[in-house]
């Protein structure tokens, strides 16, 4: 409570500044110690073991936040369940001209068209290597804009990350890097994940042991399409979906400003979108495919909302920047104290209550 009551006072000065320097801000923050941690008491009833990983509780950050892997372990600490590290690139990317990301304070959202900016595989690479926890980590791999071969780009990442990553997010959902989102068709998704999932084999035995690879995809996307992705991915061996990535939908906004800047939105108007398409995917998915819901959770009841269209997991961006670092420990006492109300016994007994529901919205 007093963490939270510091944030909002603290807010209105953070805001002056601009998001990218802001941002920057927070990661040195981070590092430094001077974030608020969350007191290790997790709630046995929040555990869930999804794709071979024991998951403390069943919040993460989403990639986009740490790109380059300077934080992970102190975002651990601050209550999440598990971190996602990038999006990384083979080789570094300062991304696209600034300014390049937008509040949208009346809506608590923000748009943004980074492009995959970040370091590149080797200094993230050396980075991880000096991690000291074990707790979840994800890598989320990318292709650089100027590629030759967008799919070579993601294999190399599985190959570099193999014996650091807890798992990979194949990231072809951004808006910011053109002709990426063309990889979610049909023949290009099947070829993407058969090299993919070829190269995790391969390196299993350098890895220990064969790392989970989950995809992310768009939630700009139609009933057509999705039963394309979901035809591909119920034939392969990928271990899960994350939905979604950022829209380029804008209806319905109330900020007056920044509203038509180009890339892509997230936060508070991208809840309902990215909850139907999850609901949606749900029931096209094979039944034991775990799903990481992402897109405007800000809230314990927005994270239950998630879970309750169908996800096993979820994660957040946005919603920390509006809210504050206090938020993975309020969603864990809402989801705890829902819980309670409901007499359910654990956090698995909520996913997929209304998962009808939202498909039908």
């Amino acid at each position: 409570m007093v963490r939270s009551l510091l944030f909002q006072l603290a807010r209105p000065a953070l805001f002056k500044l601009p998001p990218e320097q802001a941002h920057h801000l927070s990661i040195k923050a981070l590092k430094s110690g001077l974030m608020p941690q969350c007191p290790n008491r997790q709630d046995a009833r929040l555990q869930q073991s999804i794709a071979g990983l024991d998951f403390p509780n069943p919040l993460g950050i989403a990639a986009g936040y740490d790109k380059n892997g300077e934080v992970p372990d102190a975002i651990l600490r601050m209550g999440f369940g598990f971190a996602e590290v990038g999006t990384i690139t083979p080789r570094p990317q300062m991304g696209n001209p600034q300014p390049r990301i937008f509040r949208l304070t009346h809506d608590n959202a923000i748009i943004n068209r980074l492009g995959f900016n970040n370091q590149g595989h080797a200094a993230v690479l050396q980075r991880l290597k000096a991690r000291r926890d074990n707790g979840i980590l994800g890598v989320n791999i990318g292709a650089n804009k100027d590629s030759d071969d967008f799919v070579a780009d993601y294999v190399k990442g599985i190959e570099v990350f193999a014996s650091l990553a807890s798992y990979f997010t194949v990231n072809i959902s951004s808006p910011n890097t053109p002709g990426l989102r063309n990889l979610q068709a049909g023949d290009a998704l099947k070829k993407l994940l058969d090299h993919v999932l070829e190269k995790r084999d391969q390196m299993a035995e350098t890895a220990g042991r064969n790392v989970p690879v989950f995809l992310k995809i768009a939630p700009d996307l139609n009933d057509s399409e999705l039963d394309e992705i979901a035809a591909v991915v119920n034939g392969s061996m990928l271990n899960g979906v994350i939905i979604s990535n950022t829209t380029l939908d804008r209806s319905g906004l109330k900020s007056s400003v920044h509203t038509k800047e180009q890339g892509g939105l997230s936060g508070r108007p991208l809840f309902e979108k990215s909850t139907i398409v999850l609901a949606k995917m749900r029931q096209l998915l094979n039944a034991d495919l775990p799903i990481i819901g992402v897109g405007g959770v800000d809230s314990a009841k927005t994270a239950i909302a998630k879970l309750e269209a169908g996800a096993n997991l979820v994660q957040v961006y946005t919603g920390l920047v509006y809210q504050g670092p206090d938020l993975a420990r309020q969603i864990g006492v809402g989801i705890t104290q829902y819980l309670d109300d409901t007499g359910l016994g654990n956090v698995d007994q909520i996913i997929g209550k209304k998962t009808d529901h939202w498909a039908g919205l």
